[in-house]
């Protein structure tokens, strides 16, 4: 009996020796780990503003994209230092790697559509070949520029509707914008009669331009004879104002140049088609009427 109770305190004794060892050794571990999530979720908050404060010093980065970067950095960050922490406790590190990279392609697949408009959304805030306010032309989408996200493109149409357009379809079209350079031309095509004077109908197109303000004297201001058109001569003009005063500038010359060309008595003819009969052949044309 005396001998199992010595057995019994020996086994007793082993035990609490193992188990403080192991305490010891996790409690290092454990201290370790939290020291490194410490340290490690303020480097990665130091990086993220260190990444976005850079990145605004560079011209052309917009906000949007220097904090998608620096959330990318930040979240990157913190997946190195959960990766090092389970490493503290014996974990294979390389299998959680590859599992997250399994993920990753697998996340990858399944966003493919949204992945792509990232991407887009990137390319456009980087190269900025539109900016908020701006107007734009893609043939399919059309509208003023309100805000430029990660994913899709808000726009205002001429006749306020909102449209929310993906990024990649703005991204694989040419894409006009009629805001972004300060001056346009406005090419003004008339069709004037044959018989009327070409001269006059360019001088009262000139002298219209010419008291206009806002047409700009460089680059100066032309008028030729496009071309001869089956009912008319058609006279063009070319004259540039500012972007701004593109669209009023271009219909009041319209409307007096209209008014002037009535008042000289130039007409604008519509197109015409003159048919010529024939008598039928064997019969005799009919005769002219006589004066009397």
């Amino acid at each position: 009996m005396e001998l199992n109770a010595n057995e019994a305190l020996v086994a007793t004794q082993s035990a609490l020796a193992q188990a403080s060892r192991l305490a010891v050794e996790y409690s290092f571990s454990i201290v370790g780990a939290l020291l490194l999530l410490f340290i490690g979720w303020w480097l990665s908050s130091l990086l993220s503003r260190w990444t976005h404060a850079g990145l605004l010093q560079v011209r052309g980065i917009d906000e949007t994209l220097a904090r998608f970067f620096a959330n990318v950095v930040r979240y990157g960050a913190l997946i190195l230092v959960f990766v090092t922490v389970l490493g503290q406790f014996g974990v294979q590190t390389a299998s959680i790697i590859a599992a997250l990279g399994a993920a990753g392609l697998a996340i990858g697949l399944a966003l493919q559509g949204t992945l792509q408009n990232i991407a887009a959304g990137i390319m456009l805030l980087v190269l900025r070949p539109f900016r908020v306010g701006e107007y734009i032309d893609t043939g399919s989408i059309s509208g003023t520029i309100v805000e430029i996200g990660l994913f899709a493109t808000e726009l205002k149409t001429p006749d306020g509707l909102y449209r929310l357009a993906p990024n990649s379809t703005l991204w694989n079209v040419p894409i006009t914008n009629f805001s972004r350079l300060p001056t346009r031309r406005f090419e003004l095509k008339v069709g004037i009669g044959y018989e009327d004077d070409i001269d006059l109908a360019e001088k009262i197109m000139r002298e219209h331009a010419e008291a206009d303000p806002r047409v700009l004297k460089e680059p100066a201001l032309s008028t030729h004879v496009d071309q001869l058109g089956d009912s008319a001569v058609i006279i063009t003009m070319w004259y540039w104002t500012k972007a701004t005063d593109f669209w009023p500038t271009s219909r009041e010359m319209i409307k007096k140049v209209k008014l002037s060309f009535d008042e000289n008595g130039i007409s604008i003819p519509f197109p015409q088609v003159t048919y010529h009969g024939a008598a039928p052949t064997g019969e005799p044309a009919p005769e002219a009427p006589r004066k009397a």
